[in-house]
């Protein structure tokens, strides 16, 4: 499967590669002072600095839990998600939308939580029990 290419805004690199480094657990790629690149989960993130951000628009609906748009994530096997997930919690990062299992017994089915980086940037990570499924 191709892997896709994201550039978006950071506050800061040192607490931008803690984030991705150091918790999720990406590799890091080129940077220079003002941007930073990562291997996230075999896709290319470009994060580059910006004072501008804007307001986050919670139109989503997560199963009753209004969630920030634009966001993005990734896909993850069950074993990735749930090691994910530990370090998550064991950093006492707070989940916009817990760990949790949604669509359970229905088509679809799947592991997903949300949380934001350092920069305030809403991130999503799921799991389908059946990757066949996942845009059914």
């Amino acid at each position: 499967m191709p892997s896709f290419h994201y550039a978006f805004k950071v506050k800061d690199i040192e607490s931008t590669r803690k984030f991705y480094v150091d918790i999720l657990g990406c590799k890091e790629g080129r940077s220079a002072e003002t941007w930073i690149d990562f291997d996230f989960f075999d896709n290319q993130l470009s994060a580059n600095i910006s004072e501008n951000f804007p307001e986050l628009d919670y139109c989503g609906k997560v199963d009753g839990i209004s969630v920030p748009i634009p966001h993005f994530g990734c896909l993850l096997n069950t074993e990735t998600f749930k090691r994910l997930q530990k370090k998550l919690e064991s950093e006492k990062i707070e989940f916009v939308v817990k760990p949790q299992k949604r669509y359970e017994g229905k088509v679809g089915e799947q592991l997903t939580m949300f949380v934001f980086d350092f920069s305030g940037n809403p991130l999503e990570f799921k799991s389908f029990s059946n990757p066949s499924e996942t845009f059914k």
